[in-house]
């Protein structure tokens, strides 16, 4: 594992994207299992985190203001602890939807500005080649952050009277900020806002005039590996008959386990499969998978083998997300956290309206429901790019085959 200045190792910088993953558990596992306890009608629930994740396609619009005056850092910081706020308030207001809805919203945009910042930050510093390394430890802080919010969440705000829960989940989510004093800065030139936004318009316009951008944008943005039932299921549990420690353990312990597991095995199989025909396999087995559940008894074993099967297929999508996007960078970028920010955005619209199609589902059809609607539009997208991405693939054969990630989108 290669050391970067300051003697910091790839595994550390990315696991500082922990305060993103704690703050997904808070709103996708804590929130949904508050809300079911006070009886809240599921497709509410569905509506509300899906809401909750808008920013998190939509922000990159805001990226241009992490590449301006201050240093990427300094705006990691800033946005990491303005989401700790953002939590503790959402959880103040859990009795009002409509106001808890606002706080969520505003936390994720917080936390998408954090997201955006750090990989920015990560991907202008880490070197050519290890950008497989650099994605795995990316997508490990934020899943070990979810697993740990996940367990840790729900039985703070149980154990303590409020209204130091709150509190107490704010101070978690805010504590490792305290890794990113142990990250180099960039060293990359620092614009003026209007060089900035001038710039990003620019860029954006060659971007989209790029046929190969255009590929990954396409299959960033159908379904076909979103793999949204992981924030659904936290709230069906009762679907199952699992009490809330059970879902909160097994959400966290066994997920981030599974994940993890996930998580290392996908860098040396991006070495050697084409990254498009990679993540259509983790999507269509994946899909085939979540189906399966249809046959099997509503049990808490079952819910812990949906909820730790969801997790692992959508954790090796991420990986695969994450290393095409940091081999777009390189080193000295001055726009790095507005090109992460865009192509991050890409890989969270399907899930977050995943999360509202899939709440509709519900509705109409129940447990069964869900599950069919999120398996069949997987399958579906992913039918639709097969014949897509071989025609890329016998077309620009050298590039599309190339096992640097970087090779797929630029």
């Amino acid at each position: 594992m290669r050391i970067f200045g300051l003697g910091v190792p790839i595994a550390l910088m990315g696991i500082a994207n922990l305060p993103f993953g704690l703050y997904g558990a808070a709103v996708l596992i804590t929130v949904p299992q508050l809300l079911a306890a006070n009886h809240v009608p599921q497709p509410l629930i569905a509506s509300i985190t899906a809401a909750a994740m808008i920013p998190t396609f939509c922000g990159f619009l805001l990226a241009p203001i992490l590449d301006v005056g201050f240093s990427r850092r300094s705006y990691a910081l800033l946005f990491g602890t303005l989401t700790a706020l953002a939590a503790w308030l959402g959880l103040t207001n859990i009795d009002s939807p409509a106001m808890l809805a606002v706080c969520l919203i505003l936390g994720f945009l917080f936390a998408n500005m954090f997201y955006n910042a750090l990989g920015g930050w990560l991907g202008d510093l880490v070197p050519p080649g290890d950008e497989g390394m650099l994605g795995a430890t990316f997508t490990m802080g934020n899943v070990v952050g979810f697993g740990i919010g996940a367990i840790l969440f729900i039985n703070l705000l149980r154990a303590i009277p409020a209204p130091w829960g709150p509190v107490a989940v704010a101070a978690a989510i805010a504590l490792p900020l305290l890794l990113l004093a142990a990250v180099p800065a960039s060293v990359a030139e620092r614009r003026s806002a209007h060089e900035s936004f001038a710039t990003l318009a620019r860029d954006l316009r060659q971007l989209l005039r790029s046929k190969i951008v255009l590929r990954t944008l396409l299959l960033f943005c159908l379904p076909a590996s979103s793999f949204a039932l992981t924030n659904s299921l936290g709230g069906l549990g009762g679907d199952f008959g699992a009490s809330e420690r059970f879902v909160a353990l097994i959400a966290g312990l066994a997920v981030t386990g599974a994940a993890v597991l996930a998580i290392l095995a996908v860098p040396p199989l991006v070495k050697r499969i084409a990254p498009l025909l990679l993540y259509l396999a983790i999507g269509s087995v994946g899909a085939l998978f979540t189906l399966s559940l249809l046959l099997l008894p509503r049990v808490p074993g079952v819910f812990a083998l949906a909820l730790i099967g969801q997790n692992v297929f959508q954790a090796a999508a991420f990986v695969v997300e994450n290393t095409i996007i940091f081999g777009t960078i390189g080193e000295e970028n001055p726009l790095a956290a507005t090109q992460f920010g865009f192509l991050a955005a890409a890989t969270a619209f399907p899930i977050t309206y995943m999360q509202a199609i899939d709440g509709q589902g519900y509705r109409l059809g129940g447990l069964a429901g869900g599950l069919i609607t999120d398996a069949g539009l997987s399958l579906l997208a992913c039918a639709v790019l097969l014949p897509l991405v071989l025609y890329w693939l016998r077309r620009d054969r050298p590039l599309a085959l190339a096992p640097h990630p970087a090779a797929v989108v630029v």
